[in-house]
């Protein structure tokens, strides 16, 4: 949940705000659930539309705290490649990318999450996988030139 909840949200607190508050739901609307075998899409589903409601909310503002916090978080993730080309990416396709290769959820449920069909699925999954290819070829081209 951390995951898919860090791929919307920039802090470990919005994060963490974001799976309380997604818990909460879900266990406020267990009873609601008609298919157990999709709990986990479905709880997903609930975390995507609570940090994509707290996106909303906090769009015009930015907090002096988040700003020290991310320079801190790259500090952290120098050297990682490609943290970095997956945080280039679009919202849409970053979102489809943490979901199918981190958390490991079959294609069919993403598209049922987003509530998009299959094929944009797949066909946001291979423009993001040629966005990396390009960010990482271009990463690796100015290293080379700075060596």
């Amino acid at each position: 949940m951390y995951r898919v909840a860090k791929s919307f949200l920039k802090t470990d607190m919005e994060c963490a705000d974001a799976i309380q508050e997604t818990i909460l739901k879900a266990f406020q609307a267990i009873r609601s659930i008609k298919e157990p075998d999709y709990f986990k899409t479905w709880l997903i589903r609930i975390l995507i539309n609570v940090c994509q409601r707290m996106l909303k909310m906090n769009k015009q503002v930015i907090p002096m705290a988040e700003l020290t916090e991310r320079s801190y978080e790259n500090k952290m993730q120098q050297g990682l490649e490609l943290w970095e080309a997956v945080q280039s990416l679009e919202e849409e396709l970053r979102i489809i990318v943490t979901l199918f290769y981190i958390e490991d959820v079959p294609l069919k449920d993403i598209a049922l999450m987003l509530d998009v069909p299959e094929g944009t699925i797949k066909s946001r999954l291979y423009r993001a996988r040629e966005k990396l290819v390009c960010f990482l070829s271009v990463k690796d081209e100015r290293s080379v030139k700075y060596e």
